[in-house]
C-alpha cells in the first residue's frame, strides 16, 4: 500500500468518525427541540417523561430555567428580531447534544488516534473516558451555579449604578451562557489531560511542578481572553478554578508516581 493510499484511508476514517459524532449530536438535538419534559409525581420522587410538543420543547424549558436562575432581578430578557428565540433554543439543544454525546465523541476520538498510540497510551485513553464525561458535566454545573450568576450580577451593577435599565438580547444571553458552560466543561478536563500526558510517559511527574508559574500565566491570559469586560475581576472567575484544577492534577500525579515507586 502506498503512502497516498494510507493518507486516503486515514481521511476516510476521520470522515466516518466525524459523521457518527454529528449524527449522534444531531439526533439528540432534534429530540430536545421536538419533545417537552412532562413532570409526574411518584410518591416523593419527581420523574419526567417526553411528550411531543415542538413549541414548548425541552430547549424552551431550559431557556426558561436559565432566565429565572441566571438573569439578575430587574433585567429584562428580550427578543429583538423574529427567530431569535428559536435559534437560541437550537444552540441550547446542540450543547445538550454535545454533553450527552460525549461518550461517543470520546470513543470516536480514541478510535481515530488509536493506530498512533502505544499500548499503554491506549489503556490510558480508555480509562479516562467516563471521568472526562463526569468532569465536563461538573464544569458545566459549577459554571451554571457559581460563576455565571455572579458575573452577570457583577456586570449588571455597572448599569444599575448609572441609573440605567438593562435589556438582554436572548441571543447575546444564550451565547454568553454557553460560552462559559463550554469553557468550564473543557477546562475541567485539565487534570485528566495532565494525567494522560504523564501516564503515557511523555513527561515525568516533576514537569508540572517545575512549570507551574508558566501554567498560571497561561491560565490567567486564557481567563482574560474569554471574559467579557476589561475590569480584571471577572477573569478570576475563570482563572481561579483552573489554577485549582492544575494544582489538583499535579498533586494527584505526584501521589500516583510515589505509589507506583513504593510498590
Amino acid at each position: 500500500m502506498s503512502e497516498l493510499d494510507g493518507i486516503n484511508i486515514h481521511f476516510e476514517e476521520l470522515r466516518k468518525s466525524l459523521l457518527r459524532i454529528v449524527l449522534v449530536i444531531g439526533i439528540i438535538t432534534v429530540v430536545i427541540l421536538s419533545f417537552h419534559a412532562e413532570a409526574i409525581q411518584v410518591g416523593e420522587i419527581t420523574l419526567y417523561y417526553p411528550t411531543l410538543e415542538p413549541l414548548n420543547n425541552i430547549a424552551a424549558q431550559i431557556t426558561y430555567h436559565m432566565k429565572n436562575n441566571l438573569v439578575p432581578e430587574n433585567v429584562q430578557l428580550i427578543q429583538t428580531a423574529p427567530g431569535q428565540a428559536f435559534f437560541a433554543q437550537v444552540y441550547i439543544a446542540v450543547l445538550v447534544g454535545i454533553v450527552f454525546g460525549m461518550p461517543v465523541i470520546i470513543k470516536e476520538f480514541v478510535g481515530f488516534i488509536k493506530p498512533a498510540l502505544k499500548e499503554n497510551e491506549i489503556n490510558v485513553s480508555r480509562s479516562i473516558s467516563l471521568p472526562a464525561l463526569g468532569l465536563f458535566i461538573a464544569g458545566c454545573v459549577f459554571s451554571y451555579n457559581f460563576v455565571i450568576p455572579y458575573i452577570l450580577e457583577f456586570l449588571y451593577k455597572y448599569g444599575e449604578s448609572a441609573g440605567l435599565v438593562t435589556f438582554l438580547n436572548i441571543m447575546d444571553f444564550i451565547t454568553f451562557v454557553l460560552q462559559f458552560l463550554l469553557a468550564f466543561g473543557f477546562s475541567f478536563q485539565l487534570p485528566l489531560v495532565m494525567y494522560a500526558i504523564s501516564a503515557s510517559g511523555a513527561v515525568d511527574s516533576d514537569f508540572w511542578r517545575k512549570n507551574i508559574r508558566y501554567a498560571i500565566v497561561a491560565i490567567v491570559i486564557f481567563g482574560a481572553v474569554i471574559t467579557p469586560d476589561g475590569s480584571g475581576v471577572t477573569m478570576w472567575f475563570i482563572a481561579g478554578p483552573m489554577i485549582a484544577l492544575y494544582v489538583t492534577g499535579m498533586i494527584f500525579i505526584e501521589r500516583k508516581e510515589r505509589k507506583k515507586l513504593n510498590i
